[in-house]
């Protein structure tokens, strides 16, 4: 399929009401290959424009444009934070934007193409919202900017005039089929629960992991019972709808392969919703929302984390893939306890969690 094909079929498949994923992947591409295939000149719907990779400078230009919003997401949740990106910074290939709203991690050894792009759509005359989008090897996105009301579109511009490659194309690999995991003798669950009582810091967990050979979930379960407790799915939209009553403020973490973006504060607007055969846990709020296939939770973890500041308790759910969805955690900072109200909505989790009596 040429060029011209695709970016027909494409259409058809977003005035069918598909979104952007969706419609690439029944025209057989990854988003990032169907959003490449309107580089140029033409007149599709569709205009993109290709970015330089010099992606810390580009973000961090960003501040000048006032508020934007910005999106991450995985298969199975979309988190969506309106703000400023401030303290824009990097060391090597991780990166951090550390506004008072816009709060990421980056990992840019995974972003591998930009793209400048707006879309004309039947809901908005002319060009719909401009946006920044930013896609891994294989097309799959990392992270999307979308313009707002507020957004000064001047600066705007002036970013994507100084970051183009108007003449650039971009490429992208397919995923290989994942191969089976090779059997690994078994842990010495005394050693990985003596080593995880000795963490000192949340983000030393990523090594303990790497020291063990172990997957998330895997070491959830070899800690189950002392550090980790499985909940019900139906937890996530428990300990939303909790936060919201109560007005506990919270962190929610979602993550795609080259970004982790982070909501910390209240939930507010707790809207559950069928649609098109698929169950969404929403959050509705101004400056936040996040849209989570509740349908697809296969299963909820309790996880305790020893630290300098006392033990720092996480909700995680996974889907049916066994893949991280999204992390909750109570609000605070390094140096702080976590806060009591947090501790109680776990508590009153974890007394319907899987296998509990009553």
């Amino acid at each position: 399929m040429n060029d011209h094909d695709i970016r027909t079929a494409f259409h058809a498949a977003r005035a069918a009401g598909l979104r952007a994923k969706e419609a690439a992947e029944a025209v057989g591409l990854s988003e990032g290959g169907a959003i490449a295939a309107h580089l140029g000149a033409h007149d599709a719907p569709l205009q993109a424009i290709a970015l330089r990779s010099d992606w810390l400078g580009l973000l961090q230009s960003l501040e000048a444009c006032g508020p934007l919003m910005a999106l991450t997401r995985n298969e199975t949740v979309v988190h969506e934070k309106t703000g400023v990106y401030q303290n824009v910074s990097a060391s090597g290939y991780v990166g951090l934007a550390l506004g008072e709203d816009i709060d990421l991690r980056l990992f840019f050894g995974q972003w591998h193409a930009g793209f400048a792009v707006a879309e004309a759509l039947k809901s908005q005359p002319g060009m719909g919202a401009p946006s920044l989008q930013f896609f891994d090897r294989h097309g799959l996105a990392v992270h999307k900017i979308h313009v707002r009301e507020q957004t000064d579109l001047n600066a705007w511009q002036q970013v994507i005039e100084r970051f183009t490659e108007p003449q650039a194309t971009r490429a992208f690999v397919a995923r290989a089929e994942p191969v089976a995991a090779v059997s690994q003798p078994a842990p010495d669950a005394v050693a990985f629960h003596t080593a995880w009582a000795a963490m000192t810091d949340t983000h030393q967990f990523f090594g303990l992991l790497k020291q063990f050979g172990l997957e998330r979930q895997q070491s959830f379960c070899l800690a189950e019972g002392r550090f980790t407790h499985r909940l019900e799915r139906a937890a996530v939209r428990a300990l939303l709808i909790e936060a919201a009553f109560d007005g506990t403020p919270i962190m929610v973490f979602v993550g795609s392969p080259g970004c982790i973006q982070i909501h910390t504060g209240p939930v507010k607007r707790i809207e559950p919703m069928k649609m098109q055969g698929k169950a969404w846990l929403n959050v509705l709020d101004p400056g936040f929302n996040l849209h989570l296939r509740e349908d697809l939770i296969e299963h909820v973890w309790v996880v305790e984390k020893p630290t300098d500041d006392g033990v720092v308790t996480s909700v995680e759910a996974f889907d049916h893939r066994g893949e991280l969805m999204a992390m909750f955690f109570g609000a605070r900072k390094p140096g702080q306890s976590e806060l009591p109200a947090w501790r109680h909505i776990v508590a009153q989790l974890q007394q319907t969690r899987v296998g509990a009596t009553a």
